[in-house]
């Protein structure tokens, strides 16, 4: 095929794409066997001249003479873009490979894994996706929590009750990345995600897709041990002989992989109890805040026209004393969800539905915070995202504790929403944030509203109204792991966001399948034992 590059269409004009492929290449239309987009990004730089920028791979009847009248650098023979899984090794399992979440690393492990015949149990200490679901509305309609069934635990893990966000700035010379969207879209996402700059899914189709991937798992000779709390790990010789389920079910392997997400605290505790290398990591602490979308969308392209897609921002800005604040996990069109998982502690993070169509705009905005800042000690990090959400419970009165732009900037609790009205799922109630997060966090909130507000029209206005606490950014722990993926406790694999190997649902599910095809390098599928 010919690979095709920068070929620009106005807005409203993407369904002449054939026709202007057929003027570039000067060939006739019915000279074009195929087009398979390879990407489509908007150009949204001059607001007069708004288009999309198509990358195309086309299939013609005579590829070499089309190739030879061809003097563009933008036309070339399209590469081949293939993802391989390595060739199996020979050492044998004792029992099978054991995966422990059912997260995006865990799922995308488990999958590699069963297709290539290794049979793999996959342990999730939350619910199948159909009661989780029941238990996370029930959660924000009555503030009933279930410790292990809610928006952090449960099929699918936390990246579940999200955007649904797959853009990613990891390289993917392996392209590993392109072999977790063609499984994404195998078990039902939409095909667009193969080629948008900025693909998303939604947390209403992610609900189904993982369902998806799960029966196929099972249909390949994988196993689901739903309602499994990993409680206790055996070691024999630096080697991992065994695990323990719930206090109580012992299962014998040589191969456990930790997909475990970055909220499993007490397992956390646990590993770290038993030996296993870890150390803390920095990760970011703010609020959720909330505009708007039609405002977000104005600034970005100065138009309101019907035809653009919901637009999203990105910021940055660096202290004065050095710290980082930047948003993050944007929802456009989203909510504000009630994300705790512990009782006594408020965490919130954001959600879309494939839509994006609700009222308002909502990202988070958080400070960066390191070791300096909360001890070394390996879960000394948790202990402080443990606090801020303790206080975040107390300020709320077991509410979302939420508040007015103004009234952060003057220390005072809130008492009425203005022009921006909530939309958040879960109760909340009016608060003073400044009572719940770090004084550093605070001034550095502060300091740089005001610069967002000249990159964004009105991202500093007053009745923006701000929810917190966001503290469940990254995992506040990295497992340390050599170079086959295996921590000091040989036959133990840490993998994913929870580990620290990761950043949203992409990475997570890249490096599952990197996880997987480590595993496969050294074992025999557990087939041919």
């Amino acid at each position: 095929m010919i690979r095709m590059r920068q070929i620009k269409l106005p807005l409203g004009q993407e369904d002449f794409l054939k026709d202007v492929i057929c003027k570039t290449l000067h060939i006739e239309k019915e000279e074009v066997l195929d087009i398979l987009i390879q990407r489509k990004s908007l150009d949204a730089r001059k607001k007069e001249n708004i288009h999309y920028v198509f990358e195309v791979d086309v299939s013609v009847r005579d590829e070499k003479r089309v190739l030879r009248k061809s003097a563009s650098r933008d036309i070339f023979l399209a590469p081949k873009e293939i993802y391989q899984f390595p060739e199996y090794g020979k050492m044998k399992m004792n029992g099978r490979p054991i995966i422990v979440g059912s997260g995006p690393a865990g799922l995308f492990c488990a999958y590699l894994l069963a297709e290539h015949g290794y049979r793999p149990i996959i342990i999730e200490r939350g619910d199948k996706m159909e009661k989780r679901m029941q238990d996370v509305l029930k959660f924000w309609e009555t503030g009933k929590l279930d410790l292990n069934s809610n928006v952090q635990f449960g099929e699918g893990g936390a990246g579940t009750f999200s955007d649904g966000k797959l853009n990613t700035m990891v390289k993917d010379k392996l392209f590993r990345g392109k072999k977790v969207f063609e499984i994404f879209v195998k078990h039902g996402a939409p095909m667009e995600i193969m080629y948008l700059q900025k693909p998303h899914i939604g947390t209403d189709l992610l609900r189904d897709v993982v369902v998806n991937i799960r029966n196929s798992i099972l249909q390949l000779g994988g196993e689901f041990y739903y309602s499994s709390c990993l409680t206790d790990i055996f070691v024999e010789d630096d080697r991992i002989c065994a695990i323990e389920i719930n206090g109580a079910k012992r299962i014998l392997c040589s191969v456990v992989v930790l997909a475990i997400g970055h909220s499993a605290r007490d397992t956390f505790s646990m590993l770290y109890n038993r030996g296993v290398s870890m150390e803390a990591k920095p990760f970011s602490v703010g609020v959720r805040i909330q505009h708007p979308q039609e405002m977000i969308q104005y600034s970005q392209y100065k138009t309101l026209d019907k035809r653009l897609p919901v637009a999203d921002y990105k910021l940055t800005y660096t202290t004065e004393s050095g710290r980082g604040v930047y948003s993050f996990c944007m929802c456009p069109g989203g909510y504000v969800v009630n994300a705790s998982s512990e009782e006594r502690g408020i965490a919130v993070n954001g959600m879309s539905y494939h839509a994006r169509d609700s009222k308002n705009a909502n990202s988070a905005l958080v400070v960066n915070v390191s070791p300096d800042d909360f001890g070394h000690h390996p879960l000394d990090g948790i202990s402080f995202q443990r606090k801020l959400e303790e206080k975040a419970f107390l300020a709320g009165c077991g509410n979302i504790p939420v508040q007015l732009y103004q009234d952060f900037k003057n220390n005072i609790s809130s008492s009425s929403f203005q022009k921006v009205l909530p939309v958040i799922k879960g109760r909340y109630q009016f608060s003073n944030l400044r009572d719940v997060l770090p004084d550093f966090v605070c001034s550095s909130l502060l300091e740089a509203m005001p610069v967002f507000g000249k990159k964004i029209q009105g991202f500093d206005r007053e009745d923006a109204i701000m929810a917190g606490v966001e503290s469940r950014t990254s995992s506040p722990v990295r497992i340390l792991r050599d170079d086959t993926g295996q921590s000091n406790i040989l036959g133990l694999y840490p993998c994913g966001e929870g580990s620290g190997y990761a950043g949203g649902i992409t990475t997570a599910a890249m490096d599952g399948i990197r996880v997987s095809e480590w595993i496969a390098k050294q074992y025999a599928p557990f087939n041919s034992n």
